[in-house]
């Protein structure tokens, strides 16, 4: 299986990339991970990718098409992949048509703005060690302190709502396109994220299988 997954930021792609992953036992290929931890390293594309992030944009196609034809070479690939986070416009999915690289199908991932808003807005991260909370869903034993080692939460500068509004908005405006580009070549299968994880991996699952 190769397959590519277009979904708006805060719908849920990145977890069922991950469960389709063992499904499939296919690597996830995460553009995103790939930045971030050139962002934790201090290296010259993390420096150049966090202006853009916080700002709610998207890094440059030239930066990140490199990036995804370097990683999908390696051997782990070979039998099939999921691409998180590319492509992200028409000129990626070109220039990925252009590699030679076969797609078997491109899913997409509904979930409406106003439940994403919600979903990121609320989350909260440890400043000391990373964990992860939520203002409603998982909320820490006590106010503003992190459950595994006392560190201070905070809501990150990319998931305050008025930058999460900005990405949807250029999610719109660059990414929704491609959902028609990949209609066109009958290769896009939609499937409308759920409340819970594994009712959306079901949903997923019986799309992708039909």
């Amino acid at each position: 299986m190769k397959l590519i997954i277009l979904a708006a930021p805060g719908a849920g792609k990145g977890t069922q990339a991950e469960m389709l992953s063992k499904h499939f036992e296919i690597p996830t290929i995460s553009t995103g991970a790939i930045l971030r931890k050139n962002m934790e390293d201090g290296t010259e594309l993390g420096a150049v990718a966090k202006n853009y992030i916080n700002e709610g944009k998207f890094v440059p196609d030239e930066l990140i098409i490199d990036i995804v034809k370097n990683r999908l070479n390696e051997d782990d690939c070979k039998n099939g992949f999921i691409l998180d986070g590319f492509p992200r416009n028409l000129a990626q999915a070109e220039a990925l048509d252009k590699s030679g690289i076969d797609i078997d199908a491109v899913l997409t991932l509904e979930v409406k703005d106003d439940e994403i808003v919600e979903r990121l807005s609320g989350r909260l991260e440890c400043k000391k060690c990373g964990s992860s909370f939520h203002k409603e869903h998982r909320k820490p034993e006590i106010d503003g302190i992190c459950d595994n080692c006392g560190g201070e939460l905070r809501v990150r500068e990319d998931d305050k709502p008025e930058v999460i509004r900005d990405r949807l908005k250029t999610y719109y405006e660059q990414t929704e396109p491609l959902k028609e580009y990949y209609k066109n070549k009958g290769m896009l299968k939609v499937a409308v994220g759920k409340s819970e994880i594994k009712a959306t991996t079901q949903e997923v699952l019986k799309v992708l299988e039909a």
